[in-house]
């Protein structure tokens, strides 16, 4: 019974709680190439000693919404365990198991997320300072944030009709796709890094940023900044070539080919995105164009994976069950 909760109201709303944890991202993004991270000073969950600033300054504004908004996502997300546990109390199956235990993984990466955020304004990591921890906060904000997007997105993906699947595909599926997830938190990494070189080591011309990053003078985020599209590029083309692979392999299966071809357009997109970026210094309207594709490109491969790992899981189960009915 692997259609019960299709198109139901649970459904659209586990796609909407999604739709909202990217706007909140896309806010943070803004937050951060604005240098308004510090619009609160050193304070959590009070915004410079109060529950809410008076007479604020525009970065204030910026700060305290993001806070408003992200703890409105702690709210819907927690709206979204409580509607799955009662489907799960009143069906007891195991399809709303699953969107249970996946809407309860979502919203620990959303306490986790509130956590880290909340590290980041304590030990003054924000707006334009520059410790030798900040880097690494960086790195740890952004794989919560991707781990969170993938929970809802497989909370969304099952609690509208998609199948259970347990890891028992072939080891070829599995070793390729989970390069894949190592290739993408990579080049999400060295982007954390760009981004944060570029903001703080900001340059007039392309002609001053590359010469930044090969000067052995740079501060080491700026060297490291050259990391970034060369990562991009390489495993860009892999996830191309990979979506290429699966959907020759289940041609038949409508699901993963559709998946297979947004990844595959998404990431020709965000190759343009990330070269008019990159020409024009990332201005901040580029910066969120280009963290959005990426959380799209991300959200495309998960929903792939889930996809193809599925029909893997019951074409696999179909030939044991033959195999055991032959013997």
């Amino acid at each position: 019974m692997h259609t019960e909760l299709k198109l139901s109201g649970l459904a659209k709303y586990a796609w909407f709680v999604l739709a909202y944890n990217i706007l909140v991202i896309i806010w943070g993004v803004f937050l951060r190439a604005s240098k308004s991270g510090d619009g609160c000073g050193q304070h959590w969950l009070t915004c410079h000693g109060e529950v809410i600033p008076s007479a604020p300054e525009l970065k204030t504004v910026i700060e305290f919404s993001h806070r408003v908004t992200s703890g409105l996502d702690g709210v819907i997300v927690l709206a979204l365990v409580v509607w799955a546990f009662l489907k799960w109390r009143s069906h007891h199956s195991e399809r709303t198991k699953i969107v249970f235990t996946a809407a309860a993984v979502s919203l620990f990466f959303v306490i986790t997320e509130a956590l880290v955020g909340a590290g980041l304004v304590l030990t003054g990591n924000t707006a334009e300072t520059l410790t030798a921890a900040r880097p690494f906060w960086m790195a740890g904000h952004l794989i919560n944030t991707f781990i969170l997007l993938a929970a809802l997105s497989l909370t969304a993906w099952f609690a509208s009709g998609g199948k259970p699947f347990d890891f028992r595909a072939q080891p070829k599926i599995l070793f390729l796709l989970g390069l894949a997830v190592v290739g993408i938190l990579f080049v999400g990494l060295s982007g954390s890094v760009a981004a944060l070189s570029s903001m703080l080591f900001p340059s007039q011309t392309l002609t001053e940023g590359i010469a930044k990053d090969f000067s052995a003078t740079s501060n080491i985020l700026l060297r490291l900044r050259v990391s970034h599209p060369v990562l991009s590029a390489a495993v860009g083309v892999y996830l191309i070539f990979l979506a290429s692979w699966i959907k020759n392999k289940f041609a038949g299966f409508s699901s993963i080919v559709r998946w297979a071809n947004v990844l595959s357009l998404l990431i020709l997109i965000q190759f343009v995105s990330g070269a008019i970026t990159l020409l024009t210094l990332a201005p901040i309207v580029m910066q969120i164009v280009h963290l959005f594709l990426a959380d799209a490109v991300w959200i495309s491969f998960v929903l792939m994976s889930a996809s193809v790992l599925a029909e893997q899981t019951e074409i696999e189960n179909v030939s044991f069950t033959i195999e055991a009915q032959e013997n």
